[in-house]
């Protein structure tokens, strides 16, 4: 197996790093938590083509793998921009297999959508569930009612990523039966509450569906369960960036910082803890391959793989986001230096979509069941 990047792929991850490079995304992220606004990258994500990654050709757009938009989400990660990856790619992944009409639109970024989503039944909780607004209980998810080509929703959704600046929401829901079925709702059709997050740039909302009614999106079940899982890929590919962030920010510091004459780094408890996030960033993207090669060649294998890179990158990164202030010392435990702010990226992502200790939830299922049929 040959894991060396095409030509193309390293020509689209050096296009979104220097696309990204011309903002301060970082001091962005520091303001936000002041209250400024932060900087509209949409218009960048749609002069890339970023929302029509994963969408076909023939609907407009560029028919990219999964492991392609890893790749772009691993650099929005790396700056902590606030780029809607989270929200828009599984929505175009299910609007492009529907085939719907606004699913052109979407991919060239003219109409922004986010995903809705629905956790897909596991060992360890029965039925298609949503993220709670507090507590553990994970409620259903949103009633549905379909009539033709019709679906009227009802429920709230918690903590919905890039929700507050959609116009389309691909809302996962379900029958009287417990089917889960796909609708597009537009934005106006819904109660879209702003939330204010632990991590300024990741822009959530609850959603709240009072017969909301939408398009019924003809998507078989699978595609339901390959967009969460989707979603669980590129948050830990957001990570993989936002590691590699922080192992740099702490070896060019352990470099600099002398005591008693000698370079902080020199010593085990510093050159140890560094090695340590490295061996987890490089065990982590190990895990990135095998989920891009499963989500474009071994869809049966989408669901472990995916879940298995979430847990891992996920851990990781609440380590690395630890270990930096930890070296930095006391300074890296102020406002005055941006250590915190990768430390609040780690501890939102670690709990958004199920959670890290859901993905692990989700390997131990997927072996178990592997298991059982051999």
């Amino acid at each position: 197996m040959n894991l060396a990047l095409s030509d193309e792929q390293e020509f689209l991850r050096e296009a979104a790093r220097g696309a990204l490079s011309r903002f301060k995304t970082v001091e962005a992220a520091r303001d936000a938590l002041e209250g400024t606004p932060l900087p509209d990258l949409w218009t960048v994500a749609k002069d890339a083509g970023w929302p029509g990654l994963l969408v076909s050709e023939e609907h407009g757009g560029a028919g990219l793998g999964v492991f392609d938009a890893l790749l772009v989400a691993e650099e929005t990660g790396r700056v902590l921009a606030a780029v809607p990856f989270l929200g828009v790619l599984p929505a175009t992944l299910i609007l492009d297999a529907a085939g719907h009409g606004d699913v052109q639109a979407a991919a060239s970024g003219e109409t922004r959508v986010a995903y809705v989503p629905a956790r897909p039944p596991s060992a360890t909780v029965d039925g298609w569930t949503v993220d709670p607004a507090r507590g553990k209980a994970r409620p259903a998810a949103p009633a549905a009612t379909v009539d033709g080509d019709t679906v009227t929703l009802s429920g709230t959704v918690a903590w919905v990523p890039d929700a507050p600046e959609a116009d389309l929401l691909v809302v996962v829901g379900v029958t009287a039966d417990g089917a889960p079925v796909a609708a597009a709702v537009p934005a106006s059709a819904a109660q879209v509450d702003t939330v204010a997050g632990y991590d300024a740039t990741r822009a959530l909302a609850h959603v709240t569906l009072d017969g909301a009614q939408g398009d019924l999106l003809d998507v078989d079940e699978e595609v339901l369960h390959r967009a969460w899982y989707l979603a669980h890929a590129i948050l830990a590919a957001e990570a993989i960036g936002t590691i590699a962030t922080t192992l740099d920010m702490s070896v060019q510091y352990a470099k600099e910082r002398f005591t008693f004459g000698r370079a902080i780094g020199s010593y085990q408890s510093i050159k140890h803890e560094l090695t340590e996030v490295l061996r987890t960033l490089e065990n982590a993207r190990s895990l990135q391959f095998y989920a891009g090669y499963a989500g474009e060649s071994k869809q049966d294998e989408f669901a472990l793989a995916a879940s298995a890179f979430r847990s891992a990158a996920g851990t990781a990164l609440d380590h690395a986001a630890r270990s930096n202030i930890n070296v930095h010392g006391g300074i890296g435990a102020t406002w005055e230096h941006d250590a915190p702010l990768y430390f609040r990226r780690a501890q939102l992502a670690r709990r958004l979509l199920g959670g890290t200790g859901d993905a692990t939830d989700r390997v131990a299922d997927e072996l178990l069941k592997s298991a059982a049929a051999a």
